[in-house]
């Protein structure tokens, strides 16, 4: 028999992508949002697989909806990719945040729990939860100091899944991910915010481009490679918590160097710097170490920071998605 997967979350950037992997690997397929009829899922169009992904309305922390949907549905795989994934936006929306993250995922434990089913759980998780780590890169064994509400949140739901794990013996895991782009990612992130604005300074925009800490460091990976790591993590014989990154880091001034670059032209000539934005607690620096992926599952990164920042001009000016 096919197996199904319920993508909860599926209209964000990576639920689409991970909908045509396991499409692809001959899995049904069904994804969620709040209110099904009335959204889009331009990312599924995008990607040419809406009319192959059954889409439902769930609210993820009303345990009603949730059952639901396990009941109707009966997936084998459970992704839950849903909640407020903006760190900036969190410090605005800190109780949505929590909510939306925390109170979510353990309404999806609770309900799988209840229904007795061998459901297999993926909760997406953050490199943002470890904090500010120095010079040492952060593996699955680092201690979590989160910085932001989106963290707070983050770290909220991995120990509820490591609870569920052990205390009912669900088979459920965290991928512990770290920044991952794509031509889905929205423009209230900072990383599409300057690939759009460099496009649109090219063509003649006048413009100017106004953004904050430029000396950031982030591991910054490509999508649609990640959402493999996602997958694979169910198929382990038994679940395990993974960080998932390429292992380098660079800072935001790289980032705004290559993707101007890309359309020939100098940042300086074109960025603004607005204290404004700068987040209240704020990481300088996040370091990984995705060894144990690579040991365990057989993925790496393969996508480094100028080739993920050339895809996304290039998909940016072309139209397509990757």
């Amino acid at each position: 028999m096919k197996r199904r997967a319920l993508i909860v979350g599926v209209s964000g950037q990576d639920g689409p992508y991970l909908a045509r992997l396991l499409l692809d690997e001959g899995y049904d397929v069904v994804g969620t949002s709040r209110d099904a009829g009335a959204s889009r899922f331009d990312g599924l169009a995008r990607l040419g697989v809406r009319e192959r992904v059954t889409c439902v309305s769930m609210a993820p922390n009303d345990f009603r909806s949730v059952l639901y949907v396990l009941d109707r549905h009966a997936p084998d795989e459970v992704y839950n990719l849903a909640g407020q994934s903006s760190v900036g936006l969190s410090f605005e929306q800190p109780v949505e945040t929590l909510e939306s993250v925390a109170v979510s995922t353990l309404t999806l434990l609770e309900a799988i729990r209840f229904t007795r089913r061998p459901i297999r759980f993926y909760n997406a998780g953050s490199g943002e939860c470890f904090g500010d780590t120095g010079d040492a890169p952060a593996d699955e064994r680092t201690p979590f100091r989160p910085r932001s509400p989106y963290a707070v949140a983050k770290a909220t739901s991995f120990w509820e899944v490591a609870n569920y794990r052990e205390a009912y013996g669900l088979f459920a895991c965290t991928g512990i991910l770290f920044n991952h782009e794509s031509p889905l990612r929205p423009e209230r992130f900072v990383t599409q915010k300057i690939v759009a604005a460099a496009c649109r300074i090219a063509a003649g925009s006048g413009e100017r481009l106004s953004l904050g800490n430029l000396a950031v460091r982030r591991d910054w990976g490509w999508a649609p490679e990640y959402v493999v790591a996602m997958r694979r993590m169910l198929q382990l014989d038994r679940p395990e918590d993974l960080v998932v990154a390429t292992g380098e880091t660079r800072s935001l001034e790289e980032f705004l160097g290559l993707a101007f670059g890309e359309v020939g032209l100098d940042w300086r000539d074109h960025v603004d710097h607005d204290p404004s934005l700068i987040r209240p607690t704020d990481l300088h620096g996040g370091r990984a170490d995705p060894s144990r992926a690579r040991e365990v599952l057989g993925w790496q990164a393969e996508a480094r920071l100028p080739e993920v920042v050339r895809r996304m001009v290039q998909a940016r000016r072309e139209g397509g998605c990757g």
